[in-house]
């Protein structure tokens, strides 16, 4: 197995779990039993990756590697064991959520171009890969889509993807790239939120 290749497993794995405890927390908000939490978790954690893995023509990865199934196991029983003392960490999902959303659009983004699509192609399957999850459980959670509201999502996921890109092509080393992707994307996350930092809305007459 090449380097890139394992680097790429790790990232998809680490966001997978991350997702996962996201996507079981927003089910627990809403009172879903265990197995609802579970779907939840599953959607969100292999959703994205699932579309783009269509989108370029291959078996979706949770199909070639039961380990994301396990991983999504393991998070609904580390939320279930660890509840009562992350009751009051509501940041750390936001947390959570954050970080998945950087791995998974470096995931994204890593497979594209071992598919040889251009790099405009590989941001916005990175894009997919990191905010379409998010939409199926928000969705299945009766609850309005993230990327639709006003805080900075889905913009922070192609920033992370144009500076991937960028770095890649001045030759940087490949753990300094996802590392600095990676940054990016957290980073505008975080301070969105914090200064409440917000594309402008549409205005209807």
């Amino acid at each position: 197995m090449e380097y890139n290749e394992i680097i790429q497993q790790v990232v998809e794995f680490l966001g997978t779990f991350a997702f996962a405890i996201s996507g079981i927390r927003h089910a627990a908000a809403k009172h879903f039993d265990w197995f609802g939490g579970y779907v939840c978790g599953i959607a969100v954690a292999i959703g994205g990756g699932t579309i783009r893995d269509v989108m370029l023509g291959t078996t979706p990865f949770w199909m070639t590697n039961p380990i994301y199934i396990i991983c999504t196991a393991l998070a609904l029983i580390f939320v279930i064991v660890f509840a009562k003392h992350l009751e009051g960490l509501r940041n750390t999902w936001f947390v959570f959520d954050t970080l998945g959303l950087a791995l998974f659009t470096i995931a994204g983004i890593q497979k594209s171009l071992v598919f040889d699509q251009p790099f405009w192609v590989a941001i916005i399957m990175g894009c997919i890969t990191g905010s379409a999850g998010g939409v199926i459980r928000d969705v299945l959670l009766n609850n309005e889509p993230v990327i639709f509201q006003r805080e900075i999502y889905a913009m922070a996921s192609v920033l992370g993807g144009i500076t991937y890109w960028l770095l890649d092509y001045f030759g940087t080393p490949i753990e300094a790239t996802v590392l600095s992707s990676f940054m990016v994307v957290c980073l505008m996350r975080f301070l969105a939120v914090r200064y409440h930092l917000a594309l402008p809305t549409l205005k209807d007459e």
